[in-house]
């Protein structure tokens, strides 16, 4: 079953950010059309609905070109995508190698390996490169947002910090799946969870939408740039080609390894580069629909 769409009525809003990160700016006016959003992000239940039903094999699940892969060894062609693994204490956070591990036959369905458990039904699906997302949304009869999309939804109505306001804790209350503790070797978890949590574990923003921020990363049909492009055209689409290791497409919302010592990316104007052949363990999707 899809997701529900959530109906929004499009506008123009202010888009960026210049207090975090400099690919965040500039602040600008962006405007949407009328377009519709899924309530939560796309769930592992709701992900094998489609693979079930197409027979379709994720990236994680090929194995890799070594054309696309000169000089790597023939073992590390196989199939597999990257996995999280906390570090024993503190590490120098620049050095992002010390807790991504590649993982032979990690994929959608178990997204740490296959001596691991099963990713949990209603959870965000993971394990997810963008033709995979773009494949799902074609599917569905759906397609990827555009990052100006996502960001007006995410935040609300409002022009804000973060999707509920200005403070990261109203009133003591924990907004998002994000880390909690120490990166990258304390979570001491949020709500209990330490991974991804179901979707709708966390408050809605004014747009009914659960999970905008934090949980997964979502991926946008956006090229990224390392800078807002205003007046830029954006893609309404995305088509599900062979996934280029070259190009960068937009991450929106942080996820549940996003801590402020680290990541602060918790936030609508927060964006991230991530290659279309990236499968991980804290990225996945939700799909939209034009109205006009």
């Amino acid at each position: 079953m899809l997701t529900e769409l959530v109906e929004l009525p499009g506008g123009a809003f202010r888009m960026g950010s210049t207090r975090f990160y400099p690919e965040e700016a500039p602040v600008h006016t962006a405007t949407v059309a009328s377009f519709a959003i899924e309530k939560y992000p796309v769930t592992n239940a709701q992900f094998a609905e489609f693979v079930a039903d197409t027979g379709y094999l994720t990236i994680a699940e090929r194995p890799l070109d070594p054309a696309l892969y000169p000089g790597v060894a023939q073992q590390d062609l196989l199939p597999g995508a990257l996995v999280f693994r906390p570090t024993a204490g503190p590490v120098n956070l620049r050095d992002w190698r010390q807790w991504w591990d590649w993982a032979p036959g990690a994929d959608w369905r178990y997204p740490f390996g296959p001596d691991r458990d099963a990713g949990q039904p209603e959870h965000p699906v993971v394990q997810v490169a963008y033709p995979d997302a773009a494949a799902y949304a074609a599917w569905a009869g759906r397609r990827l947002p555009t990052e100006a999309e996502w960001e007006y939804a995410a935040r609300g109505g409002a022009d804000t910090v973060y999707a509920w306001g200005d403070d990261v804790m109203p009133d003591g209350q924990l907004m998002a799946n994000t880390w909690q503790g120490r990166f990258p070797y304390r979570n001491d978890g949020a709500l209990g969870w330490t991974g991804t949590s179901p979707v709708g574990s966390f408050p809605a923003n004014d747009f009914g939408l659960y999970d905008m921020i934090g949980n997964v990363w979502e991926w946008t049909s956006t090229r990224f740039s390392a800078h807002h492009q205003p007046g830029a055209a954006q893609p309404a689409c995305c088509p599900p080609a062979d996934a280029d290791p070259s190009v960068n497409q937009t991450l929106k919302g942080g996820s549940h390894l996003c801590a402020p010592e680290y990541c602060h990316r918790y936030r609508p104007a927060a964006r991230s580069p991530q290659s279309q052949d990236s499968s991980t363990t804290h990225i996945g999707f939700r799909c939209v629909a034009s109205r006009n």
